[in-house]
């Protein structure tokens, strides 16, 4: 799934072109066709298609795993899901199989929505808060410091694995990115949140920065998805590495199943906490 660097990386593109493509910022939406009735989650076929044509694309950022288009009246949003993509290309472009919704705008561009397992959502709506509200701080957001990461984490009684997938907790995060801040911070998957010291948590904090700005100037991760030319899969530490040495100590990773996903880890880098729970029987290879 797209983490955080994907989504910006894509963000991005669309900004600035790049890919090959053209920025689409300033450009007039003509028309709308939707291709995948389930990839439009919010308003119906009809509505969207009525209500988007005329406005024009002001602003093309990110909120967690979201893109966000900021329209001359509404927003438009998207969630890449498992393998979402969003491109920009001439609409003299044969229409791509996996394209479900394609939207016309000025001068000859076409803005498509590619989603080959179809998870993926858009929504169209006048106040991007009643979809991202729910959302947690953004682990890049200068404003969230090292005390308030601190408590945030220490109100919680959960292990730190599942809470930074918890987009309601930190937005952004997915499998790779939390497997690798935790390596990075030295900090065991199934470590208990409430009972960290405040130097653990800017450990963590500093860790999970490094790692997204470091899969954003790799261009994200390129595995899994259709995706435009990341590579920071080839500068993993631990994930996807089980059985291979640990770069640090020389280790083996190890892999464990932890709310039905692989988590990788260090044993040696990143030791349980005595008074943490002892890890499952049998889940750990």
């Amino acid at each position: 799934m797209p983490e955080l660097p994907e989504v910006e990386t894509i963000a991005n593109g669309l900004r600035q072109g790049g890919f090959g493509q053209p920025s689409i910022l300033g450009r007039r939406i003509e028309r709308a066709h939707l291709l995948w009735r389930r990839s439009l989650a919010s308003p119906s076929p009809e509505e969207f298609e009525r209500r988007v044509v005329n406005q024009a694309i002001e602003e093309v950022g990110r909120r967690g795993k979201f893109l966000v288009l900021r329209l001359s009246r509404d927003y438009l949003l998207f969630h890449l899901r498992m393998s979402g993509d969003l491109i920009a290309e001439p609409v003299s472009t044969a229409i791509a199989p996996h394209h479900r919704l394609i939207i016309d705008l000025d001068e000859g561009l076409r803005l498509a929505f590619n989603d080959a397992r179809k998870f993926g959502r858009a929504w169209l709506v006048d106040d991007a808060a009643t979809v991202l509200g729910s959302l947690g701080p953004e682990p890049l957001d200068p404003n969230l410091t090292p005390a308030a990461f601190h408590a945030r984490l220490t109100a919680r009684r959960r292990q730190l694995k599942p809470l930074l997938l918890d987009q309601s907790f930190l937005a952004g995060l997915g499998n790779i990115y939390s497997d690798e801040a935790l390596f990075l911070a030295g900090l065991h998957p199934l470590a208990l949140a409430h009972k960290l010291t405040l130097a653990q948590s800017e450990r963590l904090l500093n860790s999970i920065r490094q790692t997204l700005q470091e899969g954003i100037r790799h261009h994200g991760a390129s595995i899994d998805w259709v995706y435009r030319g990341g590579d920071f899969q080839n500068h993993f530490r631990v994930y996807r590495r089980t059985g291979e040495p640990c770069r640090v100590c020389g280790s083996l990773i190890q892999r464990l199943r932890l709310n039905q996903r692989s988590t990788h880890f260090c044993p040696v880098c990143q030791q349980l906490p005595s008074g943490n729970m002892s890890l499952p029987p049998g889940e750990v290879t």
